[in-house]
């Protein structure tokens, strides 16, 4: 097709680059419309790789190949030009030799496919907090995805077409069909060994290869909107985090903006959609996974959500832990790697409700449904890391102003993790310097959404960003610490550390989560409107006695003063692993303020 769409030279010049190389059979330009959607969609179904869900209003079904499941971090590169500055949690190659490799892989990589090309924001289009990037895929399901993901269109292309800005994007399935050949049902991708999601932070330059899943291949979510544009963060002065966005309104309807970052599993995307269980409050959402955030001229940071829609695990959502979830994904949603119901619906582990007769698996394979919401283990329905792809706009609880170019003013950072001890309930930082202190611990379980050997073991995950930055993580430390100068403490947001997941000697969760979070949001709220429920403790500030609602709890006051105290032989031993196994990796890298902030919390701890 032509591609007479494209008028900007760099742009064009560009794409007719990658169809030299990859030598589609045919080119097209999306327009981002319902049409294209649907079109895209019925091949899709035609091919057998989709399944049509008689039970849900235009949803399909996926099974991806069981090497292509979920984000591939030892396949994952940072190519910069020089090693440190990929730096230690990152995988690196010598851009140039990284470049030849793929060069080689992707020479006529798309014969027998379509070329898609994608014109794409990542914000509301036009937004000053914004970017534009064009992605080139093999993929019809990508192309499906992205439109969800992220705005796409022409609008978009109006916009690079006049800039010539724009984020490279190269994505192929890595599978390309002789002639007459057909994937037949089959979904696309290379062997492991030939799987690349390689990044240029020099060049703003995005390469994938091999897989067409999630993360790997949906290049406007982990690999622009945090790998790239941490890069891009660090050098304009501003942040591209891995947060929530949340709407806080309190009874008096006075309204506060906060984002907050959790490590995978932590609950982050129930918080994002949590539904308060006190009285008068509400919570909205902005956004569920990343956050862009920019000084305005006020001094204070102005945060948008780059996405468009919500990728969400699947396994374990159900009406009870996020109602708002299963609201969002009713009906024109993309689902992969769930379960097949015999009424055409979708089903997993946890979705709240057992199924009924036979089921399909993720593997495509007849089962008996289990006879409540979860399977043995191994005989899982669902993949640990399925996934549904729901367009925000569809959340009950979005918030009015989620797409707002501007942004929203930011009261409050939260950082959490999954920690069975040792971490409070909550905490707020004394100043900016602790603050990111408290960041650059933070740390949590692996979960299934990564492909590890270390699943079940805890790992600190500093800012939730471990996976996701895009350069030397001292580096990144030192940005957050010179952010804090180019503002006040007044405008600054605060910083809190929160922790969800505290155990008993049983083994059993101390608080109840979910909508009671709320009760910890509300705390946050007044501390951030500088009410005086807080006392200094030696790791920061606390909740007061009964400043956090517990009324209607069923936890015991003793249950509660305990997940609210100083427990000070943990934190000694957490200072231990710090100081000994964590902050070490980075070397001459990591920021003194940090090695002095855990000296002076040493010191505190006597």
């Amino acid at each position: 097709m032509e591609r007479t769409s494209i008028t900007n030279a760099k742009a064009k010049q560009w794409v007719d680059e990658q169809v030299a190389l990859c030598q589609p059979d045919a080119v097209y330009v999306c327009d981002g419309s319902q049409a294209e959607y649907d079109r895209l969609m019925k091949e899709l179904v035609d091919s057998g790789l989709g399944t049509p869900l008689k039970a849900r209003k235009n949803s399909v079904l996926f099974r991806s190949d069981p090497s292509d499941v979920a984000r591939v971090e030892d396949r994952t590169y940072i190519a910069s030009q020089k090693e440190e500055d990929a730096g230690p949690t990152n995988h690196w190659i010598n851009p140039d030799e990284l470049k030849k490799t793929l060069s080689g892989l992707s020479a006529g990589c798309m014969k027998g496919r379509t070329m898609y090309v994608i014109p794409f924001s990542m914000g509301p289009v036009g937004s000053d907090i914004g970017k534009n990037g064009i992605e080139i895929t093999d993929s019809a399901y990508v192309v499906c995805n992205m439109h969800i993901m992220t705005r796409v269109g022409t609008k978009v292309l109006d916009l690079i077409n006049q800039s010539g800005k724009f984020i490279p994007c190269l994505h192929s399935v890595g599978k390309p069909l002789a002639s007459g050949e057909k994937d037949l049902g089959v979904w696309p991708c290379a062997p492991m060994d030939k799987k690349y999601i390689a990044h240029f932070p020099e060049e703003r330059a995005i390469w994938s290869f091999g897989s067409g899943y999630g993360g790997n291949a949906l290049l406007g979510k982990k690999c622009l909107a945090l790998r790239i544009a941490s890069v891009l963060a660090r050098d304009e002065g501003w942040l591209a985090e891995h947060m929530l966005i949340l709407k806080l309104t309190n009874p008096e309807g006075k309204v506060k903006y906060v984002t907050g970052a959790f490590p995978s599993a932590c609950g982050k995307t129930n918080l994002a959609m949590l539904i308060p269980t006190i009285p008068g409050w509400k919570v909205e959402t902005i956004g569920d996974d990343i956050a862009w955030m920019k000084f305005g001229a006020d001094g204070r940071l102005y945060a948008i959500n780059p996405e468009a829609g919500f990728f969400g695990v699947a396994p374990g959502t159900n009406n009870e832990s996020n109602k708002n979830a299963m609201e969002s994904a009713k009906e024109n949603t993309i689902f992969t790697n769930c379960g097949l119901t015999e009424d055409g619906d979708i089903w997993w582990e946890g979705i709240g409700y057992p199924a009924k007769g036979t089921l399909i698996d993720w593997k495509g394979n007849k089962k008996p449904a289990p006879a409540k919401d979860k399977s043995p283990k191994g005989e899982e329905i669902a993949h640990a890391n399925a996934r549904f792809t729901a367009p925000a706009k569809q959340c009950p609880c979005i918030a009015a102003e989620w797409e707002d170019p501007k942004g929203v003013p930011i009261s409050a950072f939260l950082f959490g993790g999954r920690r069975p001890s040792t971490i409070p309930l909550v905490h707020q930082s004394r100043d900016w310097n602790h603050g990111v202190f408290l960041g650059s611990i933070v740390g949590s379980e692996v979960t299934a959404a990564v492909i590890s050997d270390q699943v079940g073991q805890v790992r600190r995950d500093p800012f939730a960003m471990l996976p996701f930055c895009g350069y030397n993580m001292g580096d990144y430390f030192q940005h957050w610490l010179d952010l804090g100068k180019q503002s006040t403490a007044d405008n600054l947001p605060k910083i809190f550390y929160v922790n969800w997941f505290r155990k008993d000697a049983d083994g059993n969760f101390i608080w109840p989560g979910y909508g009671d979070n709320s009760r910890v949001l509300a705390w946050i709220f007044d501390r951030c409107d500088g009410k005086d429920n807080a006392v200094e403790t030696e790791i920061g500030l606390m909740p007061k006695d009964g400043a956090i609602n517990t009324q209607g709890l069923n936890v015991s006051p003793a249950a509660v003063k305990e997940i609210l105290s100083v427990d000070r032989e943990g934190w000694k031993k957490e200072i231990k692993d710090i100081r000994e196994k964590h902050y070490p990796k980075f070397g001459a890298k990591l920021p003194p303020e940090l090695a002095a902030e855990l000296d002076k919390l040493e010191k505190r701890l006597g």
